[in-house]
């Protein structure tokens, strides 16, 4: 019962991806293509509310859900890893139609050849988590 909420949270964040269509693939073919600005929009807003949500933890105005400060570690810049991480994550976005956020959405709306998809961004992860230490941070 304690993790209710978040549930709740995650429910509610399927609803908002699958009203905006930010799980259609034709939304993302769109996109891909620069004939619509629809995704653009959705993702500019996320960024922007990103950005208050990041000041609002920075100065401590939001807690985490036990109460305790939350502290955002400073990251190193790096454009050639941004440039690389951003190309792979860009294609496989292309490629499968789906970025990791609206998988499950898709899943939860019957698209079963998802799953597929789901596995892919697993098996990368795990690979990534094995070959983090060895890649040049």
């Amino acid at each position: 019962m304690k993790n209710l909420k978040f549930l709740l949270v995650g429910i509610l964040f399927g609803i908002v991806l699958t009203k905006s269509e930010a799980i259609s693939w034709y939304r993302i073919y769109e996109m891909f293509k620069f004939q619509a600005f629809h995704m653009y929009g959705i993702i500019g807003s996320a960024v922007g509310i990103s950005m208050i949500f990041m000041l609002l933890f920075k100065k401590g105005v939001i807690k985490d859900y036990l109460g305790n400060q939350i502290h955002v570690k400073e990251k190193k810049k790096g454009f050639t890893r941004t440039l690389v991480g951003g190309t792979i994550f860009g294609l496989g976005w292309a490629l499968a139609g789906a970025c990791p956020a609206p998988i499950f959405t898709l899943i939860g709306n019957g698209f079963l050849g998802i799953i597929v998809v789901l596995l892919g961004a697993v098996l990368g992860a795990f690979i990534y988590g094995l070959l983090s230490k060895k890649l040049p941070n």
